[in-house]
């Protein structure tokens, strides 16, 4: 699991966030390479914006990230989700979040 396949498999929910926003709900799409390079600077400033407080990538960028937006924010707890087409795919992000959660718990239990 790179970056690079996730922010391919996360291609899906963009694509539906962009069409939610633009007025033309539907099914999650299928994902696309290099689907920001398809869309306009609105679009991609849309994206941004979602993007700024969601983590995508391997089990290390997305721990970091998590771990960043902790340390940023102060939360105590975060909502999930993983809008992935692949059904396999989506199970086992949420079976990589998994381990990420008990890492990121055990190093708050240390801190105490």
């Amino acid at each position: 699991d790179t970056d690079e396949e996730a922010n391919f498999r996360a291609s899906s929910w963009q694509q539906a966030f962009v069409n939610l926003r633009s007025g033309r709900p539907g099914r999650l799409p299928p994902p696309v390479k290099n689907y920001r390079s398809t869309v306009g600077p609105a679009e991609n400033a849309l994206l941004d914006s979602v993007l700024s407080c969601s983590a995508v990538g391997s089990v290390e960028t997305v721990r970091d990230g998590m771990r960043a937006f902790i340390e940023r924010t102060g939360a105590d707890e975060l909502m999930v989700t993983s809008q992935v087409f692949d059904h396999a795919a989506r199970l086992r992000s949420y079976e990589l979040l998994a381990g990420i959660r008990e890492e990121l718990a055990s190093e708050t239990l240390s801190k105490a």
